[in-house]
């Protein structure tokens, strides 16, 4: 495959020699060679794993230092990818919706351990077989410990299928194509990632605030942070499909369906790039450090990034430890589109990885190691680039 490829660099709007290297050193072979990948370039890599097309912005120093585009948004088409490119963002749509309830918190709207069936209104969590433990709360919800047991994974709708409503994408009823919500243990037992309980609190943001949540989420996230080209509107609107990625299968087709469609949008519906998730993780790493507060204080953001003390999972990112540092979070899978996002929890750096193709969360973990080898990400070794 002879991939097209368009790079832009971020910061002051230069070809910087840091940045021109860092590309460098993470599309190409790896040296040393410690066999497996290593000895691949990124487009050999994309050819290897039929993946047509891949988005990446690297952050450093707070600022999203380059952004490169490699590849087919449409194989058929022939479409290149560039650093506008919308690709669907799956289950990183999750800590993105996660900080507009938090807003609502500020807001006053609801707390984070408030019973959630005293928030909602459009449908009520059925009966809590658990009753005499803990309620369901916003808390648990955002971090999958709320006691739902469902495990979704939405698998999404064929464009111009009839969509359900939210009542029945809660109960499970056609046209649904998914089961009941329901718990199966009592909130703060266990944690079980459930796409189920992130759409609960769509509802519950969307009843409290008294709007749509895709509105809601561009008044209150995706324009104050300058996502400009991000949307939570399901279906896509018709002005925006010439930017956006086509879905492909494991063997890079294009899928009959160019994408799917996600009324559960919270979980799975964000249509965004790696530039625009890259300011978002900057905006979550700037407000922790006092310097920014274009949607929630430093107090509040602290909530993303605080395991909730089950499972790895604080209000919506997932939290690790890698080398000395740590990190927040989150992956993403749907139908044609794999994906990956990192920040560090102090220092300001980090990547975003978006895909068209089912197979690319192999590419997405090898330029993940990539860009932490080239820049030393926590390590106590000497890093390539300074």
């Amino acid at each position: 495959m002879r991939s097209l490829m368009v790079l832009v660099l971020m910061a002051l709007g230069a070809w910087g020699q840091t940045a021109s290297e860092a590309v460098r050193l993470v599309e190409g072979k790896q040296t040393p060679n410690r066999q497996g990948l290593d000895g691949f370039t990124i487009e050999e890599l994309m050819e290897k794993f039929h993946v047509p097309g891949v988005s990446v912005a690297v952050i450093r120093n707070f600022e999203v230092q380059w952004a490169k585009g490699w590849g087919f948004a449409d194989a058929e088409a022939k479409t290149p990818v560039v650093p506008e490119t919308m690709f669907q963002a799956a289950s990183m749509s999750k800590p993105v919706a996660a900080l507009g309830s938090l807003k609502a918190v500020e807001r006053g709207l609801f707390t984070l351990d408030q019973d959630v069936n005293t928030i909602l209104k459009t449908w009520k969590v059925p009966g809590n077989p658990f009753a005499a433990g803990r309620p369901v709360t916003p808390r648990g919800l955002m971090s999958h410990t709320s006691g739902t047991g469902d495990g979704f994974g939405y698998p999404g709708y064929a464009p111009g299928s009839m969509l359900p409503t939210v009542v029945e994408m809660m109960e499970g009823r056609a046209p649904s194509n998914t089961g009941a919500v329901k718990l199966v243990r009592p909130p703060f037992e266990a944690a079980q990632y459930s796409g189920g309980a992130v759409t609960i609190q769509q509802i519950a943001l969307s009843d409290a605030a008294g709007k749509p949540f895709a509105p809601l989420m561009q008044e209150w996230v995706l324009g104050p942070i300058g996502m400009t080209n991000s949307t939570y509107q399901q279906p896509l609107p018709a002005e925006r499909e010439k930017q956006a990625a086509r879905a492909h299968n494991g063997a890079g087709k294009g899928s009959a369906a160019r994408w799917h469609v996600y009324p559960e949008m919270a979980a799975a519906g964000l249509w965004t790039t790696a530039t625009d998730l890259a300011k978002f993780l900057i905006e979550v790493q700037l407000t922790l450090q006092g310097k920014s507060g274009k949607v929630v204080n430093q107090r509040t953001m602290q909530e993303m990034v605080t395991p909730v003390g089950v499972g790895p999972f604080a209000v919506g990112f997932q939290i690790g430890k890698s080398g000395e540092g740590w990190y927040f979070e989150h992956g993403g899978a749907n139908f044609g589109f794999r994906s990956d996002m990192v920040a560090h929890r102090v220092k300001g750096y980090g990547v975003v990885i978006l895909t068209n193709g089912d197979a690319g969360g192999i590419l997405t973990r090898e330029i993940r190691e990539r860009v932490a080898r080239a820049y030393g990400w926590d390590t106590l070794d000497k890093p390539v680039l300074r």
